[in-house]
Protein backbone atom coordinates (compact mmCIF):
# COMPACT_ATOMS: atom_id res chain seq x y z
CA UNK A 1 0.00 0.00 0.00
CA UNK A 2 1.27 3.82 -0.85
CA UNK A 3 2.52 5.71 1.75
CA UNK A 4 2.91 8.84 -0.14
CA UNK A 5 1.08 12.15 1.38
CA UNK A 6 0.74 13.30 -2.31
CA UNK A 7 1.52 12.40 -5.75
CA UNK A 8 3.07 13.45 -8.73
CA UNK A 9 1.28 12.37 -11.86
CA UNK A 10 1.35 13.25 -15.60
CA UNK A 11 -1.03 13.65 -18.50
CA UNK A 12 0.34 12.78 -21.90
CA UNK A 13 -2.37 13.07 -24.99
CA UNK A 14 -1.43 11.00 -27.88
CA UNK A 15 -3.12 13.54 -30.58
CA UNK A 16 -0.08 15.59 -29.80
CA UNK A 17 2.38 13.74 -30.33
CA UNK A 18 4.66 13.76 -33.39
CA UNK A 19 7.01 10.80 -32.32
CA UNK A 20 10.12 13.34 -32.49
CA UNK A 21 11.71 11.70 -29.79
CA UNK A 22 13.00 15.15 -27.97
CA UNK A 23 11.58 13.85 -24.70
CA UNK A 24 13.87 10.42 -25.41
CA UNK A 25 16.92 12.71 -26.16
CA UNK A 26 16.43 15.53 -23.33
CA UNK A 27 16.18 12.28 -20.53
CA UNK A 28 19.02 10.74 -22.13
CA UNK A 29 21.16 13.76 -22.38
CA UNK A 30 20.04 14.64 -18.97
CA UNK A 31 20.52 11.18 -16.69
CA UNK A 32 21.91 8.16 -18.81
CA UNK A 33 25.59 9.51 -19.83
CA UNK A 34 27.64 6.92 -18.36
CA UNK A 35 29.32 4.26 -19.02
CA UNK A 36 26.86 1.36 -18.32
CA UNK A 37 24.06 3.40 -19.82
CA UNK A 38 24.47 3.36 -23.29
CA UNK A 39 21.73 1.01 -23.92
CA UNK A 40 19.81 2.99 -21.08
CA UNK A 41 16.56 4.79 -22.10
CA UNK A 42 14.11 6.20 -19.14
CA UNK A 43 11.99 7.37 -22.26
CA UNK A 44 11.21 5.89 -25.00
CA UNK A 45 8.36 6.86 -27.45
CA UNK A 46 6.93 3.70 -29.54
CA UNK A 47 4.95 3.37 -32.80
CA UNK A 48 1.33 1.38 -31.71
CA UNK A 49 0.52 -0.97 -32.76
CA UNK A 50 4.24 -2.31 -32.55
CA UNK A 51 6.36 -4.75 -30.05
CA UNK A 52 7.43 -1.50 -28.05
CA UNK A 53 11.03 -1.27 -25.62
CA UNK A 54 11.84 -3.56 -24.72
CA UNK A 55 10.98 -5.87 -27.17
CA UNK A 56 7.49 -7.58 -26.82
CA UNK A 57 7.18 -6.35 -23.41
CA UNK A 58 3.39 -6.50 -22.96
CA UNK A 59 3.55 -10.00 -22.95
CA UNK A 60 6.69 -10.47 -19.89
CA UNK A 61 3.96 -10.00 -17.18
CA UNK A 62 4.54 -9.14 -13.75
CA UNK A 63 2.39 -6.65 -11.40
CA UNK A 64 -0.69 -7.89 -9.75
CA UNK A 65 -3.06 -9.21 -12.30
CA UNK A 66 -6.73 -10.26 -11.07
CA UNK A 67 -5.12 -9.04 -7.39
CA UNK A 68 -2.17 -11.50 -7.23
CA UNK A 69 1.30 -10.96 -7.77
CA UNK A 70 2.77 -12.07 -10.88
CA UNK A 71 6.61 -13.02 -11.13
CA UNK A 72 7.17 -11.63 -15.02
CA UNK A 73 10.13 -12.21 -17.41
CA UNK A 74 13.51 -10.50 -17.28
CA UNK A 75 14.27 -8.76 -20.85
CA UNK A 76 17.60 -8.96 -21.89
CA UNK A 77 19.57 -6.17 -22.54
CA UNK A 78 19.65 -7.59 -26.76
CA UNK A 79 15.44 -6.87 -25.89
CA UNK A 80 16.28 -2.83 -25.16
CA UNK A 81 18.53 -2.97 -27.88
CA UNK A 82 21.96 -2.51 -27.21
CA UNK A 83 24.09 0.60 -27.93
CA UNK A 84 26.03 0.60 -31.36
CA UNK A 85 29.24 1.57 -32.44
CA UNK A 86 29.77 3.54 -35.72
CA UNK A 87 33.09 4.65 -37.21
CA UNK A 88 32.92 8.41 -35.66
CA UNK A 89 36.61 9.08 -35.65
CA UNK A 90 37.29 8.03 -39.15
CA UNK A 91 34.15 10.27 -40.43
CA UNK A 92 34.91 13.41 -38.40
CA UNK A 93 38.67 13.21 -37.63
CA UNK A 94 40.44 10.80 -40.18
CA UNK A 95 40.78 13.55 -42.64
CA UNK A 96 39.38 11.14 -45.42
CA UNK A 97 36.57 13.77 -46.53
CA UNK A 98 33.70 12.39 -48.33
CA UNK A 99 35.16 9.28 -48.86
CA UNK A 100 33.84 7.27 -45.90
CA UNK A 101 30.73 7.18 -44.12
CA UNK A 102 29.00 6.08 -41.18
CA UNK A 103 28.66 2.62 -40.64
CA UNK A 104 27.85 0.36 -37.91
CA UNK A 105 31.23 -1.21 -36.52
CA UNK A 106 31.18 -5.00 -35.66
CA UNK A 107 28.11 -7.12 -35.62
CA UNK A 108 25.25 -6.05 -37.30
CA UNK A 109 22.16 -5.37 -34.91
CA UNK A 110 18.79 -6.93 -35.79
CA UNK A 111 16.80 -4.99 -33.27
CA UNK A 112 16.68 -1.72 -31.27
CA UNK A 113 14.82 1.11 -29.94
CA UNK A 114 12.03 1.85 -32.81
CA UNK A 115 13.33 -0.66 -34.90
CA UNK A 116 9.46 -0.87 -35.93
CA UNK A 117 9.14 2.94 -36.30
CA UNK A 118 5.69 3.76 -38.45
CA UNK A 119 5.35 0.64 -39.21
CA UNK A 120 1.86 0.34 -37.44
CA UNK A 121 -1.21 -2.27 -38.57
CA UNK A 122 -4.03 -2.39 -41.07
CA UNK A 123 -3.93 -2.38 -45.33
CA UNK A 124 -3.44 0.71 -47.29
CA UNK A 125 -5.40 2.61 -47.74
CA UNK A 126 -7.08 2.41 -44.17
CA UNK A 127 -3.38 1.64 -42.37
CA UNK A 128 -2.95 3.19 -39.09
CA UNK A 129 -0.24 3.67 -36.33
CA UNK A 130 0.20 6.53 -33.41
CA UNK A 131 3.14 7.00 -30.96
CA UNK A 132 2.93 5.57 -27.11
CA UNK A 133 5.41 7.58 -24.95
CA UNK A 134 6.09 5.54 -21.72
CA UNK A 135 8.36 6.64 -18.61
CA UNK A 136 8.10 4.56 -15.02
CA UNK A 137 5.00 5.00 -14.22
CA UNK A 138 5.58 5.16 -10.84
CA UNK A 139 2.68 3.64 -9.58
CA UNK A 140 0.52 3.76 -6.51
CA UNK A 141 1.09 -0.05 -5.68
CA UNK A 142 4.74 -0.58 -7.67
CA UNK A 143 5.63 -4.27 -7.62
CA UNK A 144 9.45 -3.22 -8.43
CA UNK A 145 8.81 -2.16 -4.32
CA UNK A 146 7.16 -5.07 -3.43
CA UNK A 147 9.71 -7.27 -5.09
CA UNK A 148 13.11 -6.25 -3.66
CA UNK A 149 14.44 -8.56 -0.90
CA UNK A 150 16.60 -5.12 0.02
CA UNK A 151 14.10 -2.68 0.64
CA UNK A 152 16.40 -0.70 -1.99
CA UNK A 153 13.10 0.57 -3.82
CA UNK A 154 11.31 3.39 -2.34
CA UNK A 155 7.73 5.25 -2.66
CA UNK A 156 8.80 8.67 -1.66
CA UNK A 157 6.48 9.98 0.42
CA UNK A 158 6.38 13.47 -0.51
CA UNK A 159 5.54 13.13 -4.36
CA UNK A 160 4.89 9.29 -4.76
CA UNK A 161 7.88 9.28 -7.12
CA UNK A 162 9.80 5.67 -7.22
CA UNK A 163 13.23 5.47 -6.52
CA UNK A 164 16.42 2.75 -6.01
CA UNK A 165 18.87 3.41 -3.24
CA UNK A 166 21.77 1.65 -5.34
CA UNK A 167 23.53 2.09 -1.98
CA UNK A 168 21.82 -0.95 -1.47
CA UNK A 169 21.08 -2.48 -4.44
CA UNK A 170 22.88 -5.45 -4.83
CA UNK A 171 21.38 -5.88 -8.82
CA UNK A 172 19.08 -9.53 -8.40
CA UNK A 173 17.11 -7.81 -10.68
CA UNK A 174 13.46 -9.32 -9.15
CA UNK A 175 12.49 -5.35 -9.85
CA UNK A 176 12.87 -6.21 -13.64
CA UNK A 177 10.72 -9.43 -13.67
CA UNK A 178 8.15 -8.08 -11.21
CA UNK A 179 7.65 -4.66 -13.25
CA UNK A 180 4.79 -5.26 -15.42
CA UNK A 181 5.79 -2.25 -17.58
CA UNK A 182 9.18 -3.53 -17.73
CA UNK A 183 10.48 0.14 -17.58
CA UNK A 184 13.46 -0.63 -15.06
CA UNK A 185 17.17 -0.96 -16.51
CA UNK A 186 20.45 -3.01 -15.53
CA UNK A 187 23.71 -1.10 -15.46
CA UNK A 188 26.15 -4.38 -16.40
CA UNK A 189 29.31 -1.84 -14.62
CA UNK A 190 27.92 -0.60 -11.95
CA UNK A 191 26.21 -4.17 -11.31
CA UNK A 192 22.69 -2.30 -10.02
CA UNK A 193 19.30 -1.43 -11.54
CA UNK A 194 18.45 2.38 -12.19
CA UNK A 195 15.19 4.07 -13.64
CA UNK A 196 13.10 6.99 -14.35
CA UNK A 197 13.25 8.94 -11.34
CA UNK A 198 10.75 11.19 -12.63
CA UNK A 199 13.02 14.24 -12.35
CA UNK A 200 12.53 14.78 -8.99
CA UNK A 201 15.60 16.62 -8.08
CA UNK A 202 14.01 19.17 -11.08
CA UNK A 203 10.34 18.86 -9.01
CA UNK A 204 12.01 19.68 -5.77
CA UNK A 205 12.79 23.41 -7.46
CA UNK A 206 9.09 23.79 -8.54
CA UNK A 207 10.55 22.90 -12.56
CA UNK A 208 8.45 20.58 -14.55
CA UNK A 209 10.44 17.17 -15.75
CA UNK A 210 13.04 16.89 -18.63
CA UNK A 211 10.59 14.99 -21.33
CA UNK A 212 8.07 17.42 -20.18
CA UNK A 213 9.74 20.91 -20.52
CA UNK A 214 11.33 20.06 -23.73
CA UNK A 215 8.02 18.90 -25.58
CA UNK A 216 7.80 20.72 -28.53
CA UNK A 217 4.33 19.27 -29.32
CA UNK A 218 3.03 20.21 -25.63
CA UNK A 219 1.85 16.77 -24.92
CA UNK A 220 2.58 15.92 -21.28
CA UNK A 221 0.89 17.67 -18.42
CA UNK A 222 2.25 17.80 -14.77
CA UNK A 223 0.95 17.85 -11.44
CA UNK A 224 -0.20 16.72 -8.20
CA UNK A 225 -3.31 14.31 -8.23
CA UNK A 226 -4.86 16.29 -5.38
CA UNK A 227 -4.54 20.07 -6.87
CA UNK A 228 -8.42 20.61 -7.70
CA UNK A 229 -6.93 23.24 -10.04
CA UNK A 230 -4.03 22.23 -12.13
CA UNK A 231 -4.63 19.79 -15.46
CA UNK A 232 -3.83 16.29 -13.89
CA UNK A 233 -6.99 16.17 -11.44
CA UNK A 234 -9.42 17.88 -14.39
CA UNK A 235 -8.50 15.52 -17.07
CA UNK A 236 -7.98 12.54 -14.34
CA UNK A 237 -11.13 13.01 -12.59
CA UNK A 238 -13.52 15.72 -13.50
CA UNK A 239 -13.39 14.84 -17.41
CA UNK A 240 -12.22 11.45 -17.12
CA UNK A 241 -10.38 11.13 -20.47
CA UNK A 242 -6.74 10.82 -19.27
CA UNK A 243 -6.82 6.72 -18.56
CA UNK A 244 -3.31 4.74 -17.46
CA UNK A 245 -2.21 2.26 -19.85
CA UNK A 246 -2.96 -1.55 -19.04
CA UNK A 247 -4.21 -1.17 -16.26
CA UNK A 248 -4.84 -4.73 -15.63
CA UNK A 249 -1.20 -5.39 -14.39
CA UNK A 250 -3.04 -4.08 -11.46
CA UNK A 251 -0.18 -1.80 -9.92
CA UNK A 252 -2.27 1.51 -10.57
CA UNK A 253 0.12 3.68 -12.40
CA UNK A 254 0.12 7.47 -12.10
CA UNK A 255 1.06 8.71 -15.88
CA UNK A 256 -1.88 8.79 -18.05
CA UNK A 257 -3.28 9.08 -21.45
CA UNK A 258 -5.41 10.70 -23.60
CA UNK A 259 -5.97 8.24 -26.05
CA UNK A 260 -5.94 8.87 -30.02
CA UNK A 261 -8.33 9.67 -32.19
CA UNK A 262 -7.49 7.97 -36.15
CA UNK A 263 -8.04 9.66 -39.27
CA UNK A 264 -11.35 8.74 -41.01
CA UNK A 265 -11.76 5.17 -42.95
CA UNK A 266 -12.01 5.01 -46.60
CA UNK A 267 -14.72 2.60 -48.48
CA UNK A 268 -15.01 0.53 -51.06
CA UNK A 269 -15.24 3.72 -53.45
CA UNK A 270 -12.81 5.76 -51.96
CA UNK A 271 -14.90 8.44 -49.58
CA UNK A 272 -14.51 8.70 -46.13
CA UNK A 273 -16.18 6.59 -43.93
CA UNK A 274 -16.55 8.62 -40.48
CA UNK A 275 -18.75 6.14 -38.75
CA UNK A 276 -15.82 3.40 -38.75
CA UNK A 277 -12.76 4.19 -36.91
CA UNK A 278 -9.31 3.41 -38.34
CA UNK A 279 -8.01 2.21 -35.12
CA UNK A 280 -9.77 -0.29 -34.15
CA UNK A 281 -11.51 0.24 -30.72
CA UNK A 282 -10.59 -3.36 -29.72
CA UNK A 283 -7.30 -2.53 -30.33
CA UNK A 284 -7.66 0.61 -28.03
CA UNK A 285 -9.58 -1.16 -25.17
CA UNK A 286 -6.24 -3.77 -25.23
CA UNK A 287 -4.27 -0.91 -24.65
CA UNK A 288 -6.34 1.35 -21.76
CA UNK A 289 -9.37 -0.85 -21.35
CA UNK A 290 -12.84 -0.41 -21.70
CA UNK A 291 -12.62 3.39 -20.61
CA UNK A 292 -10.87 4.28 -23.53
CA UNK A 293 -14.21 4.51 -25.47
CA UNK A 294 -16.32 6.34 -22.97
CA UNK A 295 -12.76 8.66 -23.13
CA UNK A 296 -13.42 9.02 -26.84
CA UNK A 297 -16.79 10.19 -26.51
CA UNK A 298 -16.32 12.62 -24.69
CA UNK A 299 -14.04 14.51 -26.32
CA UNK A 300 -15.84 13.62 -29.81
CA UNK A 301 -19.01 15.67 -27.98
CA UNK A 302 -16.49 18.72 -26.39
CA UNK A 303 -14.65 18.89 -30.14
CA UNK A 304 -17.94 19.27 -32.00
CA UNK A 305 -18.70 21.66 -29.11
CA UNK A 306 -15.54 23.99 -30.56
CA UNK A 307 -16.71 23.04 -34.59
CA UNK A 308 -20.09 24.91 -33.37
CA UNK A 309 -18.65 27.50 -32.15
CA UNK A 310 -19.29 26.76 -28.11
CA UNK A 311 -16.82 27.29 -25.62
CA UNK A 312 -15.47 23.66 -24.36
CA UNK A 313 -13.07 23.88 -20.94
CA UNK A 314 -11.76 20.44 -22.12
CA UNK A 315 -10.50 21.65 -25.30
CA UNK A 316 -8.98 25.00 -24.52
CA UNK A 317 -7.43 22.92 -21.51
CA UNK A 318 -5.92 20.31 -24.05
CA UNK A 319 -4.53 22.76 -26.66
CA UNK A 320 -2.63 24.34 -23.88
CA UNK A 321 -2.41 28.04 -24.87
CA UNK A 322 -0.08 28.92 -22.20
CA UNK A 323 2.65 26.12 -21.92
CA UNK A 324 3.37 27.19 -18.13
CA UNK A 325 -0.68 26.52 -17.44
CA UNK A 326 0.72 22.58 -18.13
CA UNK A 327 2.73 21.82 -15.26
CA UNK A 328 0.07 22.24 -11.99
CA UNK A 329 2.79 24.80 -10.05
CA UNK A 330 5.64 23.00 -11.79
CA UNK A 331 6.92 25.97 -14.22
CA UNK A 332 9.67 27.50 -13.27
CA UNK A 333 12.21 28.71 -15.26
CA UNK A 334 15.04 26.14 -14.38
CA UNK A 335 17.77 28.62 -15.78
CA UNK A 336 16.68 30.61 -12.34
CA UNK A 337 17.95 27.38 -10.44
CA UNK A 338 21.65 27.37 -9.10
CA UNK A 339 21.92 23.26 -9.26
CA UNK A 340 24.36 21.60 -6.74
Amino acid sequence: MSTAKRQVAMVLDLNKCIGCHTCSVACKTLWTREEGQEHMLFNTVNTMPGLGTPKSWEQMGGGFPNGQAELGKMPSTKAFGEAWEYNHDEVFYGGKGQSVHLQIQGEQPDWGPNWDEDQGAGEFPNSYFFYLPRVCNHCTHPACVEACPRQAIVKREEDGVVVINEDRCRGYRFCMEACPYKKIYFNHVKKVSQKCIFCYPRLEQGVAQACARQCPGRVRFVGYKDDQNAPIWKLVEKWKVAIPLHPEFGTEPNVYYIPPFGPARFDANGDFDHNTPRIPDEYLVSLFGEKALTALETLKAERAKMKNGEKSELMELLIAYRWQEMFGGFDTNPQTIEWA
